[in-house]
């Protein structure tokens, strides 16, 4: 194993829970100041993170009780699957803005802010088009922002299980 990687393996969760809060606080940047509102595919995008952060924050408690380090493994295994199921969720939303294939039929995600304007437009009878998951709300180097979280999800994916291989070895 390289030097460079050892250090991140070695202490894996906190860099779980790190990357799982830095793609979560990107995700709320884009929403806040992009004004980028999330469709139904980009939340659940964030609800793996959240899972994915409670899990490696819990893992990082259990592991340092008595005994806890034969659970150093098991932790980054579930943080592999959980990743895993990240690079799922974002290939099946990427697909979805290629047109490779049907996104979800009820795609709306209606978590964007809504100001008094438009409050009173609606109010006046005006129609409410929330965010589609087939389509691609930023695009950067030709890949979308559903595109480049399968990419991550799969490093974190794939980081994961090199911590599990490390700390069996290490056992």
């Amino acid at each position: 194993m390289s030097a460079f990687l050892r250090p991140f393996l070695q202490r894996w969760r906190l860099w779980a829970l790190l990357s799982s809060l830095l793609m979560l606080a990107i995700a709320h940047g884009f929403e806040t100041f992009g004004g980028l509102a999330p469709c139904a595919l980009c939340l659940r995008a964030r609800e793996i993170y959240w899972v994915a952060a409670w899990v490696a924050l819990i893992g990082m408690f259990v592991v340092r009780l008595r005994g806890g380090e034969r659970w150093r493994a098991a932790f980054d295994a579930v943080l592999a699957l959980i990743f895993a199921v990240g690079v799922g969720v974002a290939v099946y939303h990427a697909g979805a803005e290629w047109k490779w294939w049907p996104g979800p039929t009820a795609c709306s995600g209606g978590a964007g802010s809504v100001s008094a304007g438009q409050m009173a437009d609606l109010l006046q009878g005006a129609k409410i088009k929330a965010p589609a998951c087939d389509k691609a709300a930023w695009v950067f180097l030709g890949v979308s922002m559903a595109g480049w979280n399968a990419l991550v999800s799969l490093k974190l994916t794939i980081l994961s299980l090199l911590a599990v291989r490390h700390e069996r070895r290490a056992s």
